[in-house]
């Protein structure tokens, strides 16, 4: 295996085939599995009603960080970002930050990092799905 930068090249030789096609439609698929995945947790972790406390999982007050947690696949299928983005109900400042590290303006101490808790929970299904995927993906032709 020769690598230069960021590329990586493998040789790899299985006897009685000559090439090995790779379906990247595959990994794609179960990027969605896996973004759908961690994107529910995530939403579970911040769904309980009330005020949270300091330490806590954020509460829910008006579902706008709830809602604003997605997931986007990235233009070649091989990254899956989940997080929470930027909407309009918002206002000017971006909410999730002052959840997670506070404020003292506001006088918000920071809370616990949901998102993190999220794909910890997600990890071994994460994995095994990635392992599935690769291994469909890849098929060895004659």
């Amino acid at each position: 295996m020769a690598t230069e930068g960021s590329w990586a090249e493998v040789n790899v030789k299985l006897d009685g085939f000559s090439r090995i096609d790779f379906d990247k439609k595959k990994i794609r698929a179960a990027m969605v599995v896996i973004g759908r995945s961690v994107t529910q947790e995530a939403k579970s972790l911040v769904s309980p009603r009330g005020r949270s406390r300091p330490g806590e999982m954020p509460g829910r007050q008006t579902g706008a960080l709830r809602r604003s947690i997605k997931y986007v696949i990235s233009r070649p299928g091989f990254l899956v970002r989940v997080a929470p983005y930027k909407t309009d109900k918002m206002g000017k400042d971006f909410y999730p930050a002052f959840l997670h590290y506070g404020s003292t303006k506001n006088n918000l101490q920071p809370r616990e990092n949901y998102m993190t808790d999220a794909l910890e929970k997600r990890a071994e299904a994460t994995r095994n799905v990635l392992r599935r995927a690769l291994e469909d993906a890849l098929v060895p032709r004659k």
